[in-house]
């Protein structure tokens, strides 16, 4: 009240100022007026000496009108008259601004007196053509002023007496609500009344207040249309107001309940009670009632939709668990059925069973995996190829990348065109409805799934979105697959190619190998069992670090490799130090290629050669683990070779070679580390229980790799793993023939007889031209261009006869081209005629000149024509 007095007050005085100017302006303006149009004001005007004239009467006037000033100046602006004579002939100046010169103005402006209100009147000649001067009459804004304060105790008092009126006014009005409202303070009873209008009117919840007589006594806005209330239902008993009987006994009963749900026509409410008893008076319950049928709705979508969700997580953990295409199909199947289906199907492109690159949509797809309830037996089974006809729904949505909803397929004709008696089958077991959805991955169709429904409701649109973010993960997990799986099958298909298909049935030792592949794919382990001259053998084992492609090539270059070298019939040592040579160029070529290219660093390899005339066994290795040594009584040992770094890694250090004799009918155990190591067990406990296995007397290679795979390796290793077992054999003496042989040539016709005789014994006469001839040339030469000791073996192994000259010299013969008039340097030519093979092994102190022979070769002479048309093509001068 206090400030509205006092915006009155405020008002008031600014009303009362504007009210005074106003009456200044019509003041000044009516003076003006008065004093230009007075008779004699023109002729005073127009006399020699206006000021005389028109002075006294211009005071006169400002005197009797109360204005400050009354003053007439020239059509220049020079003034005739002013209450100060001091200002008489000067000039107005800021006159009649904005306004036109021959028009009467009133303005406010900054004059000699002070801020003024102005009005200024032309004074007409000549029938109002001309002006003969002005008339200016004003009154000071300071006058205005004082006439305003003078008013001012007035208005103060009657602002003051309207406020005392208005605090009176509002104590009784306060103390009568007071009483009335039992002390509530003002701001108390309008947020009761707000409250008690919110519930009434505003809230989206039923409120009911019953008495302790059964009586409803109020219900609000929301209460009536929940129940259906009739106008009147407030002050009677709730019995009669025609609800459930289970809601009316719940809203008489007076209990306390918290969201218990009752059927009311067709809504779900949610009721609460709470017992009151005001002030001690009659007891009541106030019930508050909830619409929860469409929360109860959108309750069960987002309990659905976060299953989805939670469906699609753990598909993608059960999904792809393998890279194996087919398992990963079933994966798929089994994830939707039965949280989403009934149940499942997924049909690939045979290209992509294979492992090979997607062709794109097509009329064939082979049944991949099924998954379902007993109406799933009523599908194609798994394996079979289905030929889609191209008018069905699902070859038109697989050929546009669409998933397809055939939500009742009992009123569905198109999808029978595929199959109508499966169709009957199909419909006979109750699957009615399927959803059928393209898998695809990079933009490449691989196949499609469809989910079917027999026992829940059909599927729905909402369904579709589902169907194809689970369809694409899947289809994402199928296409690593088939990519693994061409990789796998190539590089299975190399490393067969590459390993050994059969090991050779070799007089010296008998063999048995294992290899297996490790789960993550195939690598770069292998083995080999390589003849050697002299009916010598050599085992090898090697590893090449890591799997894949990439491993297995490196695998196939260097057993490659270690053929090429075993040719040359070199030391394992010596072997093993050019492999290392080549290893190390690889890498460097490798690293010189690509910058970061692969070489081949990391691979490992044991090498030994067995000689069954002397049963010797010589092995060098190469970060490779020691083979293990079975004697014939079981007791097992691990062979003491010297270790040397990987191949590549050695930087040129020199390989060592161990020497041992074996008995016959050892065993030697040569393996790669994937056999004894693993995560899950140290080398120790590998190498102890490989040593269990082995310790078993009597036992064949073929057993031996048998017992020793169930005791170690479980169905798929960590890493591959290369076994090879070689039982030995030793040479019977009577198949080996030595003799020393004296440096002079006149010896030879002996050493020769000598040959013949034990040919004879071995019943093989119908070589002896051919070894007499053989024989005689190498030992020749040895006496002539070699150095003692001399001296000649002969080996009868099965079918081959194989003659071994050694002496102390370690220049070797080559075979070179003789001209027609050389005397000799055909006689190596010879030996490589009638021998099937020769060469020359290198030992620590000179050579061995060998030459090998088929016991079932062509007897006698070569035709002589022939011989001499052969020899003339060759010289062997080098001799």
């Amino acid at each position: 009240m206090v400030l509205f007095a006092a915006a009155a007050g405020v008002a008031l005085v600014l009303q009362t100022r504007d009210s005074i100017m106003d009456e200044a302006r019509q003041l000044t303006w009516g003076v003006a007026h008065t004093f230009a149009n007075a008779p004699g004001t023109l002729e005073a005007m127009k006399s020699a000496d206006p000021t005389e004239l028109l002075q006294p009467r211009a005071e006169e006037s400002r005197k009797e009108s109360r204005v400050d000033y009354v003053v007439a100046f020239d059509p220049n602006g020079f003034r005739w008259t002013h209450p100060d004579p001091r200002l008489i002939g000067k000039h107005v100046f800021a006159q009649r601004e904005g306004a036109a010169a021959d028009r009467p103005i009133t303005q406010t402006y900054e004059g000699s007196l002070g801020l003024s209100v102005d009005s200024t009147v032309p004074v007409y000649d000549t029938g109002g053509r001309t002006i003969a001067g002005f008339v200016s009459v004003g009154i000071t804004v300071d006058s205005v002023n004082e006439v305003a304060r003078d008013q001012m105790p007035q208005l103060l008092g009657l602002a003051g007496g309207g406020l005392a009126v208005a605090a009176g006014g509002t104590a009784l009005v306060s103390r009568r609500l007071r009483r009335q409202t039992r002390g509530l303070d003002p701001s108390e009873m309008t947020r009761m009344y707000e409250h008690h209008d919110a519930v009434l009117h505003a809230v989206r919840e039923g409120v009911l207040i019953i008495g302790g007589d059964g009586r409803l006594l109020l219900a609000n806005d929301e209460a009536r249309r929940l129940l259906e209330l009739p106008g009147d239902a407030e002050e009677r008993p709730v019995t009669d107001l025609g609800l459930e009987t289970n809601t009316t006994g719940l809203l008489v009963s007076g209990r306390t309940v918290t969201d218990e749900v009752h059927l009311v026509g067709d809504r779900l409410l949610a009721v609460n009670m709470r017992p009151v008893d005001p002030d001690g008076g009659p007891a009541g319950s106030v019930a508050t009632l909830r619409d929860t049928t469409e929360l109860r709705a959108l309750a069960g979508r987002a309990e659905v939709a976060r299953e989805r969700l939670w469906l699609l997580y753990e598909a993608g953990g059960r999904i792809g668990t393998t890279l194996n295409v087919t398992r990963t199909a079933q994966e798929l199947a089994e994830v939707a059925v039965p949280r989403f289906a009934d149940a499942a199907t997924v049909d690939l492109l045979d290209p992509v069973l294979r492992g090979e690159e997607s062709p794109g949509p097509g009329p064939e797809m082979r049944r991949a995996a099924v998954h379902g309830d007993e109406a799933a037996r009523s599908l194609y089974p798994v394996g079979e190829l289905i030929r889609h006809v191209p008018t069905t729904p699902v070859a038109v949505g697989v050929r546009r990348g669409q998933a397809v909803l055939e939500a009742d397929l009992t009123a569905s004709d198109d999808w029978r065109a595929q199959d109508p008696q499966r169709a009957r089958r199909v419909l006979e077991h109750g699957l009615h409805s399927r959803i059928t959805v393209p898998l695809q991955a990079r933009g490449v169709v691989l196949g499609m799934a469809s989910f079917w429904r027999s026992q829940e409701g059909a599927f729905e649109e909402d369904d579709l979105a589902f169907a194809e973010e689970l369809a694409a993960r899947a289809a994402v997990a199928i296409d690593n697959a088939r990519r693994y799986t061409r990789e796998h099958t190539l590089a299975e298909g190399l490393q067969r190619r590459l390993l050994p298909r059969a090991l050779p049935d070799h007089s010296a030792v008998e063999t048995a190998h294992r290899y297996l592949p490790a789960r993550d794919g195939v690598g770069g382990d292998w083995f080999d069992v390589i003849p050697l001259p002299g009916a010598r053998v050599a085992l090898v084992v090697g590893d090449v670090v890591g799997h894949g492609l990439h491993a297995a090539a490196t695998m196939g270059q260097l057993r490659a490799a270690v053929h090429t070298f075993s040719a040359l019939d070199l030391s394992p040592d010596e072997l093993l130090g050019h492999l290392d040579d080549l290893v190390t160029r690889i890498d460097s070529a490798a690293e010189s290629a690509r910058g970061d290219g692969e070489g081949v660093t990391g691979a490992t390899c044991l090498y030994a050669v067995y000689d069954p005339a002397s049963g010797v066994c010589s092995l060098a290795r190469s970060g490779h683990p020691e083979p293990a040594l079975v004697r014939p009584d079981g007791s097992v040992e691990y062979v003491a070779v010297p270790g040397s770094p990987p191949l590549g890694l050695g930087g040129g250090l020199p390989f060592e070679t161990a020497e041992l004799t074996l008995p016959e009918g050892s065993r030697l155990a040569l393996f790669t580390d994937g056999l004894v190591e693993d995560r899950d067990r140290g080398i120790d406990a590998g190498l102890r229980t490989l040593s269990d296995a082995l310790a078993h007397p009597g036992r064949t290679p073929e057993e031996t790799c048998q017992a020793v795979f169930d005791a170690l390796l479980p169905t798929r290793p960590g890493d591959d793993v290369a076994l090879l077992v070689a039982r030995t054999r030793r040479l019977d003496p009577s198949q080996v023939a030595e003799w020393e042989v004296p440096n002079d040539p006149a010896s030879v016709a002996d050493v020769r007889t000598e040959v013949t005789r034990r040919l004879r014994s071995w019943g093989l006469e119908d070589v002896a031209f051919a070894t007499e001839l053989v024989i005689s040339e190498l030992v020749t030469n040895a006496i002539r261009y070699g150095t003692d000791p001399i001296r000649l073996r002969l080996l009868h192994d099965r079918d081959s006869l194989i003659c071994e000259v050694a002496d102390g010299s370690s220049t070797a013969p080559h075979l070179r081209r003789a001209a027609t008039t050389d005397e000799g340097g055909r006689g190596l030519f010879l030996v490589a005629q009638f021998a099937q093979r020769w060469g020359t092994r290198y030992m620590a102190r000179g050579k061995v000149i060998w030459a090998e022979q088929s016991v079932h070769g062509p007897a006698g002479e070569p035709d002589g024509a022939v011989a001499d048309a052969l020899l003339d093509q060759w010289d062997d001068t080098g001799w």
